[in-house]
């Protein structure tokens, strides 16, 4: 693994560990549904449209074919894969992001439409070519771009603002628990050494500073099955 895609994965899953227990359930899928989120208000006159990225038959609940490549190359590379090393496709975080935009995240379906929109145009203008078709560099310049707002082509959202939410998305994603639809087989918590949605803990396993090993690692669907 080239040593940008180690520290970039070393961060996430470092952030992952420190917050393991409050990230298992995305924030806005507790939250009460009638809950406005914090994209749902209008785009300002002059934002780019939107129909080439309508919702049409495509990948799933409700990305189409075309966003869904887009989308599985960005979270590629915010949480890349290796050998032995699950990433974001691994974890079937953009399945997660789909599910959620078609559910919990209904009201940031607009925000994704044109932020796909504008990445099209800034990737066009900047290399002539869509997001997917990059290389890994040319990739990883489009991210770096969008985390430090230089990609001019964003109105709304900024690019800044779709960077920091696709960022939380993918990690939601990878380390929630798997009944919302990413986190496949486990893999992040595999990948963190999380154990799940344990009946028990003992207080030796409370103080302990190793990966809990004893039980089999299962969500809360499992859990469900058994009440």
């Amino acid at each position: 693994m080239p040593e940008h895609d180690e520290t970039r994965r070393a961060f996430l899953v470092g952030t992952a560990v420190g917050a393991a227990g409050a990230t298992l359930i995305p924030k806005a899928l507790a939250q009460d549904s009638q809950q406005p989120h914090q994209h749902s208000a209008a785009p300002p006159s002059g934002a780019p449209q939107t129909a080439g990225h309508a919702m049409n038959a495509g990948h799933g609940a409700f990305l189409s074919d075309d966003d869904a490549v887009t989308m599985t190359a960005l979270t590629e590379r915010l949480m890349p894969g290796a050998p032995g090393k699950p990433g974001a496709t691994d974890a079937g975080v953009v399945n997660y992001i789909d599910l959620a935009l078609a559910g919990a995240y209904a009201d940031e379906q607009d925000f994704y439409r044109r932020a796909l929109v504008q990445l099209d145009a800034h990737c066009a203008k900047t290399y002539g070519k869509p997001f997917h078709r990059l290389t890994a560099a040319q990739q990883d310049e489009t991210i770096a771009a969008l985390e430090q707002g230089k990609a001019p082509e964003f109105v709304w959202p900024t690019a800044q603002a779709f960077f920091n939410t696709l960022r939380t998305h993918t990690m939601e994603g990878m380390f929630a628990d798997p009944i919302y639809g990413g986190n496949k087989d486990f893999a992040g918590w595999r990948l963190i050494g999380f154990p799940g949605a344990q009946p028990l803990y003992t207080p030796e396993d409370m103080v302990s500073t190793q990966a809990f090993s004893r039980e089999p690692m299962i969500g809360l669907q499992s859990r469900a099955k058994k009440s």
